[in-house]
């Protein structure tokens, strides 16, 4: 093995990533070696690329970014005796600490010490990535590299579809962007009666009816209130899955669910958001943050539904070669793709 490898990294404080020759990690005596062969473009990594105002704040320069991967295992730490040499995995790229009464407790999730490979620690847009052994997920044969790749952010759609049970209920799912469609897809494998997912994106709307058995609203066009009584639902949606970060979207959904109802908000808004806390207080609404997966409860969870008949590969809709990663990102960039895997083998 050469001791350089090609990486995709944040070089200079302005737009773009730079592909340059990197030494390959040397590994501690926890942690293992991973040679990648997939990787996913994350909207995390296009903040980086734009380098926006919370990437000059978190991303270090010279940082390899990318979190989204698939490979093998090429070398084992000392310590390491419950992973194989070419064992394909992926791997949860929030680094926790072991300090806090979170991580103590087992919710490793939740501890305010995480650091993310890719963000503040050395990522995967490489040929090798170093991970501790602690983070590793083994991938079953029958889930693909490509799946693989994209195991982070639908564990981000599984963590935020499974907040509350789905089994007969009637589902509204706010963003058509690729994890918000993975989520939609999920509550249907789980049971859900309708789901419904809006976006002001056409395409990304069709998108979504090729992955799942959904019913599409351009809210631009229609109007939620609408479609409620079509589906013939009394009262309105059971459950939210807030995924746009848009406010609108989010008042959308608070007017469409019924008393009592209950809201899983993973997107993100931008700055601070006017909210009509009265409306929710009076609906008697539930609301969770939802943040990254649950370790390593979403990682099990996922894995079983992709191996008992979810399937997400639809959602993949363009792969480049490592090389010709520009055309990866302007692709992402365009706002009408799904997911965007990058080859590295």
């Amino acid at each position: 093995m050469s001791n350089l490898m090609k990486a995709l990294a944040k070089t200079k404080p302005e737009e773009g990533l730079w592909m340059q020759h990197a030494p390959v990690p040397e590994i501690g005596p926890d942690d293992v070696l991973i040679k990648i062969n997939k990787t996913g473009i994350c909207g995390t990594d296009i903040h980086i690329w734009n380098w926006d105002e919370w990437a000059r704040k978190v991303v270090p320069l010279n940082l390899i970014t990318g979190h989204e991967f698939a490979g093998e295992i090429v070398e084992l730490g000392k310590n390491v005796t419950d992973l194989a040499l070419g064992q394909r995995c992926s791997g949860e790229g929030h680094l926790i600490g072991k300090e806090s009464r979170q991580s103590r407790a087992g919710k490793f999730h939740l501890d305010p010490d995480t650091r993310g490979i890719g963000v503040n620690e050395q990522g995967a847009f490489a040929q090798y990535l170093r991970l501790p052994a602690f983070n590793v997920v083994p991938l079953p044969d029958d889930i693909s590299d490509d799946i693989g790749a994209i195991l982070d952010p639908l564990g981000n759609a599984v963590h935020t579809a499974l907040s509350f049970d789905l089994l007969g209920e009637d589902v509204l799912v706010t963003g058509a962007g690729p994890i918000g469609i993975m989520a939609a897809a999920v509550a249907r494998h789980a049971g859900a009666r309708n789901v419904v997912i809006t976006d002001i994106n056409s395409e990304r709307l069709e998108l979504a009816t090729r992955v799942a058995d959904v019913v599409p609203v351009n809210v631009l066009n229609e109007d939620l209130k609408d479609v409620i009584p079509r589906l013939k639902m009394r009262q309105g949606f059971d459950v939210g899955m807030e995924m746009s970060g848009n406010q609108a979207a989010l008042d959308q959904m608070v007017e469409a669910m019924v008393m009592g109802g209950r809201i899983a908000l993973l997107g993100i808004p931008p700055g601070k958001s006017p909210v009509d806390w009265s409306r929710i207080v009076f609906k008697a609404i539930t609301l969770k943050g939802v943040y990254g997966r649950e370790i390593f409860e979403t990682w099990y969870k996922m894995i079983a539904m992709l191996q008992n008949g979810l399937d997400v590969s639809a959602v993949i809709t363009h792969r480049f070669q490592s090389d010709d990663f520009r055309d990866g990102f302007e692709t992402m960039k365009a706002g009408s793709s799904g997911k965007v895997v990058l080859d590295w083998t």
